[in-house]
């Protein structure tokens, strides 16, 4: 079996199904170190979160401390279910920590699926003692295919680098294909790394490197209840800590920005009925802010993202959205590329080869680049085209 999140040093991770999805599949993950690791969590900006995210937020106040586990169940988001809700989620850390031998408050919990529903106990007991029972380092694809939902593909990352004469290794799994606009999170992940590093330190490297990766992809602009990324850093690499701003710290957030940005990308590629991944740049804005802002307008266009789904060469729709965003745009000085072919510049369409940009439109990866000549600021966000598939999906997620 493939082996991801187990290979930094010191972790282990079980997948089982315990009934929570209808479709009898495994729905119910455990990634567990062998002590207190280092930890740091990014959650939803969204204000209806779920009762997952509330029991994490009270024991990471401040976004960092030690864990020595993650459960995470599929099928049943555990959003909107009041102080129920939460004491199920306490619940399952509790169940945990007893099992693994620590306290519950080093115990984090996520869940994901249909908001508005109780979690069946019951099997949410069984699930967690079956998971930690079968603990192990061959199990990673189990793991991520229990957190999985309507995605149709495992998305997982690896990376290693060499910090104070020691390889250190990073790794990350996702699940996520809808309901995907990120808000300091992401839908769920799990990063592990072996490095010696404090909480905080951890924390701030997280941060940033969601900043150009999870929070830089969208598939249909809405933001989840249960968006939540965990970081464990396990410490067994052999490594003197790192502290933030060192030259090793650096070599880590290097690793770590290349780990998330793969995952994130490969959410975006695996979206809701997605055919095609899209890259959307915005160049010369007059700030960075206003780059993403007048980007994620282009991404989060049903009109543009249909227009791709169909090889339809209708720059307007990146033009329009564009001059809809908040950001400033004169259309005077704007210049649009689609796949590196210039379609328009300085306010009017320019000759192309519309057969060549058609072919450009029809690959699996299309690239948008957009020029404001204004200033100096510049985003890139990840999308994927819009499909009926998509429709279909979310017509009768519920039932």
């Amino acid at each position: 079996m493939t082996q991801h999140i187990t290979k930094p040093k010191g972790f282990r991770s079980a997948g089982v199904a315990c009934g929570i999805k209808q479709s009898g599949r495994k729905d119910l993950a455990v990634v567990a170190c062998t002590r207190d690791a280092a930890a740091a969590i990014l959650t939803t900006r969204n204000q209806v979160f779920g009762e997952p995210v509330r029991y994490c937020r009270r024991v990471l106040p401040g976004g960092f401390g030690r864990c020595r586990a993650v459960v995470i169940n599929a099928g049943c988001a555990n959003a909107c279910t009041g102080r129920a809700g939460y004491r199920d989620a306490a619940t399952m850390a509790h169940q945990a920590a007893r099992l693994l031998g620590t306290t519950a408050n080093k115990v984090l919990v996520a869940s994901t699926g249909v908001i508005g529903h109780r979690l069946p106990m019951a099997k949410i007991h069984a699930g967690i003692t079956a998971a930690v029972g079968s603990l192990g380092r061959g199990h990673d694809s189990a793991a991520l295919q229990a957190i999985m939902t309507t995605d149709l593909h495992e998305k997982y990352a690896v990376a290693r680098t060499v910090i104070g004469g020691k390889t250190v290794t990073v790794a990350g799994m996702v699940k996520g294909s809808g309901m995907i606009a990120p808000s300091l999170a992401t839908m769920i992940a799990v990063l592990t790394t072996d490095l010696a590093i404090a909480p905080a330190a951890l924390h701030k490297a997280l941060v940033a490197a969601a900043e150009g990766s999870f929070n830089a992809v969208t598939v249909d602009s809405d933001t989840s209840t249960s968006d939540t990324l965990f970081l464990l850093a396990s410490g067994q690499a052999g490594n003197r800590p790192v502290a933030a701003g060192s030259a090793g710290y650096r070599k880590f957030l290097t690793a770590l920005s290349d780990v998330c940005g793969r995952l994130a990308r490969a959410v975006a590629a695996d979206g809701e009925g997605a055919t095609k991944l899209i890259a959307v740049t915005v160049a010369g804005a007059r700030s960075a802010g206003e780059a993403e802002i007048a980007a994620k307008a282009v991404a989060n266009s049903p009109l543009f993202k249909c227009a791709v789904h169909g090889g339809d060469p209708n720059w307007g729709r990146i033009a329009t959205a564009l001059g809809k965003s908040a950001a400033k745009v004169d259309p005077a000085r704007l210049a649009i590329r689609i796949g590196g072919i210039v379609v328009f510049r300085r306010g009017v369409p320019t000759p192309c080869n519309v057969a060549a940009l058609r072919r450009k439109l029809m690959g699996k990866t299309v690239a948008v680049d957009c020029d404001l000549h204004l200033g100096k600021g510049r985003y890139t966000t990840w999308t994927c085209d819009l499909s009926a598939q998509y429709i279909h999906i979310n017509a009768d997620y519920h039932t």
